[in-house]
């Protein structure tokens, strides 16, 4: 078998670029089918309700966050932020683990640029040979034509993408309005949407692999997070070295599995050898193991020259197992994961804060009672209107209302000004602790605690 040329690099518009070689396999499929459920889950879930609002909002203009029906309001901050360090967490877990895996099978711009964008160019332009020769000839009808196609399909795809994009962050009803209502009225709204079009269409047509290669800090985070025990897709040298060309009737024993074909490097999106050893651009989409396994399939050899291994495997043929670095991060996001639940199982749907008014004592009355002045604030996380009432945990507490509204609107919030009236008799100390209630359709929907003061 003759070595297959490899496709080189082409400078096309000021920059060389990579005419990856159409990948197949059963990792492929495995990955494409993965790559559809996760766009029907991007492009759906902007537009699909749930408790009258959409599953995913990230609304930083309005400071509205919604996930899966659920507003978090800026008073939830605390919950964001343990989010995000959830997440971060769990991506270096992940990392230390499957290293770069989550580029190649979830992130958004290899799903794009491979699922979608990539795919519209093998069904116009051909695999990675007519690609490069369509480049090279001159203007022709048929050029202009299969170019003129293909970048209007990209435009269109990337306005799609802008839509959704910024569904998540001003909403859909608000997409919706700009989409259909006269331009005059949303300039900004329009502009954006074309803005990220244009955004989204020049990483896709031309900026492309260098996203993952320069411009995105996660694979800059390899050299630090890998380890050898991470499960990574590396070439087995061991098996491999030294490679030979594959001759008919000629076996040599002493020659490597590897018959320098050249396939691992043609569908690689990058343009990296793998046989060179872990490297910053290698996104583990595992083309080159689909690629690797038909060959080794076809001359009689066993699968997996190239696969899933750690360094520890390859170089002593050691098992896979998890190391100290695994477990530490595992048990720190175990940990900051329950937290979190903890403190989302305690949220509740109206916030109350009660603060003495400033400035002002306590108050002693002629029929022996002592009262306080208040000042409270309901928040309203939820979007309905709510009715309530609100009063002490003692029954025996009087309240007396100076400003009392009796409706707070949905995701807005409500000032009350009272006075705590407690009997002289039953308090002790200068100082106590008093509990209040905000009562809804009879049941207790959020309590606040302050201090009392009185004398003793």
């Amino acid at each position: 078998m003759k070595p297959l040329q490899k496709i080189k690099q082409l400078k096309v518009f000021g920059r060389e670029f990579i005419y990856p070689k159409k990948p197949a396999g059963k990792l492929y499929a495995y990955r494409k089918w993965f790559s559809y459920f996760l766009l029907i889950c991007l492009f759906s879930f902007p537009f699909v309700k749930l408790r009258g609002e959409q599953l995913v909002l990230l609304n930083f203009l309005e400071r509205k966050f919604v996930f899966f029906g659920v507003i978090f309001t800026p008073q939830d901050f605390y919950l964001f932020a343990l989010a995000m360090l959830i997440f971060i967490i769990f991506v270096v877990c992940f990392t230390v683990i499957f290293g770069r895996l989550w580029c190649g099978w979830a992130c958004p711009q290899t799903i794009f640029m491979e699922m979608i964008f990539r795919r519209i160019e093998y069904w116009i332009e051909g695999d990675a040979n007519h690609q490069k020769k369509l480049d090279l000839q001159p203007w022709t009808s048929e050029k202009i034509l299969k170019k003129t196609f293909k970048h209007f399909l990209f435009l269109l795809i990337s306005f799609a993408i802008a839509n959704t994009f910024l569904a998540y962050f001003i909403g859909s009803d608000v997409l919706y309005k700009i989409i259909s209502e006269p331009i005059g009225n949303h300039i900004s709204g329009f502009f954006s949407i074309w803005l990220f079009t244009f955004v989204f269409y020049g990483v896709f047509a031309y900026v492309r692999e260098v996203v993952c290669t320069v411009i995105c800090p996660y694979g800059r985070l390899q050299g630090v997070l890998l380890d050898n025990q991470s499960l990574i897709v590396a070439y087995n040298e061991q098996r491999g070295e030294p490679r030979a060309f594959l001759q008919k009737n000629n076996v040599d024993a002493t020659k490597g599995d590897c018959i320098d074909c050249g396939l691992c490097v043609q569908v690689c999106p990058t343009g990296i050898d793998i046989r060179k050893g872990t490297q910053l651009e290698c996104v583990n989409c595992t083309a080159c193991i689909d690629s690797c396994n038909e060959v080794m399939l076809k001359i009689n050899r066993a699968p997996n020259l190239i696969g899933f291994y750690t360094q520890d495997y390859i170089q002593a043929k050691k098992p896979f197992k998890l190391g100290l670095k695994a477990y530490g991060y595992a048990a720190v996001l175990f940990l900051v994961m329950l937290v979190f639940s903890s403190l989302v199982y305690k949220r509740q749907d109206v916030e109350t804060t009660v603060l003495r008014a400033s400035g002002i004592m306590y108050q002693l009355n002629a029929d022996g009672t002592v009262s306080n002045l208040y000042n409270a604030e309901l928040i309203n996380k939820t979007n309905k209107n709510i009715k309530f009432q609100f009063r002490s945990q003692n029954k025996s507490d009087v309240i007396k209302f100076i400003q009392r509204p009796e409706i707070l609107k949905k995701e807005g919030a409500t000032h009350l000004t009272f006075f705590l009236i407690k009997k002289q008799a039953e308090l002790k100390d200068f100082k106590s602790e008093v509990e209040f209630e905000v009562i809804a359709e009879g049941k207790v929907i959020s309590t606040a605690s302050t201090s009392f003061f009185s004398q003793p």
